[in-house]
């Protein structure tokens, strides 16, 4: 999820540095501070700050955002992803690490060059990963979210894409049916009821229709399968990222819009993907 984590369980005591009062040209003071907020990995994201920050004020202003609670990644305007540094508006969903494995898998099945459409693309992190990785790519993004929008212009114009806005496949172009080679869907699908469990960074930093999925979580990603067949190309793949106990269900959406579903996980990034590929 993030480059650190953070928690509320620690609270700073008088004998800790507080982000008002840090020097910002002491490393020690600004991990010191950092800590004492309750950011597990302080020493790496004091680094990141100190490298981010252009003045002494922008560093304590980052400090104090980020001993609020703010994801470390809204914090510094970016996120490391797939090798890249991806803008992060704040308010814009995170790109999780977890989510690297879809991309590889994207990109396996995408060969050197292909038509590429990134459904919820937030940050349009996935877009792009692939994007960069691929010889020639035909890309569009799309996001119901006007912020995430914004955000995905400055990472998916940058390699040649296009981003609309708009409720999944509304917005985009229709000379498009039929032709999608990789269709990157990075749904929302946590259930409503367990958005409250989130963690904060996520919870209250991140927009809430990039996580509620509905009422079992699949409610975005029965809409999207259902669509699909008309956007893929003969032998065109819909890839998404899902929770181990909603595969059945997925994959049950999956067969029923007329695509063969697979399943595959990485235990070490605790990364489950459903593949449904449209067969010519």
């Amino acid at each position: 999820m993030s480059v650190s984590s953070f928690s509320t369980s620690q609270s700073p005591s008088s004998s800790q540095t507080s982000p008002s009062r840090l020097s910002p040209a002491d490393p020690a003071a600004v991990v010191t501070a950092l800590r004492a907020a309750g950011c597990v990995f302080a020493e790496d994201e004091a680094e990141l700050i100190l490298s981010a920050a252009r003045n002494p004020a922008e560093v304590r202003s980052m400090v104090e955002r980020r001993a609020g609670g703010l994801p470390l990644e809204h914090v510094v305007g970016w996120a490391e992803f797939s090798g890249l540094r991806i803008a992060v508006d704040p308010g814009v969903f995170v790109p999780r690490r977890r989510t690297e494995f879809l991309v590889a898998q994207a990109a396996a099945l995408a060969g050197r060059e292909a038509v590429v459409v990134d459904l919820c693309c937030g940050s349009g992190a996935l877009g792009a990963a692939l994007a960069a990785g691929l010889d020639r790519v035909e890309l569009h993004a799309a996001d119901i979210d006007p912020a995430a929008v914004r955000c995905a212009r400055r990472n998916v114009v940058a390699v040649g894409g296009e981003v609309y806005e708009g409720d999944l496949y509304d917005p985009l172009p229709r000379t498009l049916r039929g032709r999608v080679g990789v269709l990157l869907a990075n749904v929302p699908y946590v259930p409503t009821g367990e958005v409250g469990l989130l963690p904060a960074e996520a919870r209250v930093h991140e927009a809430r229709v990039a996580l509620d999925g509905g009422s079992d979580g699949l409610d975005v990603l029965r809409r999207v399968t259902a669509e699909a067949p008309r956007w893929l190309a003969a032998d065109g793949h819909l890839l998404f990222e899902t929770s181990e106990a909603q595969v059945p269900a997925a994959v049950t959406a999956v067969e029923r819009a007329g695509l063969v579903a697979r399943v595959v996980e990485d235990e070490e990034l605790y990364a489950t993907v459903v593949i449904g590929t449209r067969r010519a």
